[in-house]
């Protein structure tokens, strides 16, 4: 038994240390950055292709919260539920992501009557590749996203002014020329 220790402490460690390489998180994106391509399970329980919204859309915004049906991630959700028309006018395809599950993310999204995607990012994978901090949960942070890079980064996290600042954004884009 007790050469069965150090060698499990050993193996814990490597594991630890050296395989915990996915779930070490980078800075979050900033603008000009390329928007992260890949896979992930919306509400429905189905697929969704974060390249594909991207080409099928003007805009993408990209938005995360905490957990759902809390406060806040509610008011941040139905800030853009109620702005929708105003964003999908503008051109805007919106994904709303945090680390619920599938069933989770359901309950909200038809709660609150939401008419966009969101994602049951358990794995972390959308919030890692997308370098949002939190260890349990993701913080509140919002990427709009044009041709495939980030054109705005909120890393403050907004909630009953998320659309205001999105289409904000988008006018800004505008009045540059883009």
């Amino acid at each position: 038994m007790k050469l069965f220790q150090p060698l499990a402490s050993a193996t814990l460690f490597s594991l630890a240390f050296f395989g915990a390489g996915p779930l070490l998180r980078s800075e979050p994106l900033k603008v000009g950055d390329p928007a992260p391509t890949l896979m992930a399970t919306g509400e429905s329980g189905k697929p969704v292709d974060f390249a594909s919204v991207y080409r099928e859309n003007k805009y993408t915004l990209v938005y995360f919260y905490p957990k759902a049906d809390t406060p806040g991630c509610t008011a941040q959700g139905c800030s853009l539920r109620d702005s929708y028309d105003a964003l999908t006018k503008a051109g805007v395809a919106v994904i709303g992501v945090s680390v619920d599950d599938v069933a989770a993310q359901k309950a909200f999204h038809d709660k609150y009557n939401f008419q966009f995607t969101l994602i049951a990012d358990t794995d972390r994978k959308v919030k890692n590749a997308f370098g949002v901090p939190g260890e349990v949960r993701a913080a509140r942070q919002a990427y709009l996203i044009r041709d495939g890079r980030i054109i705005y980064a909120d890393h403050k996290g907004s909630t009953k002014k998320q659309a205001d600042d999105i289409l904000a954004a988008i006018k800004a884009d505008g009045a540059a020329g883009k």
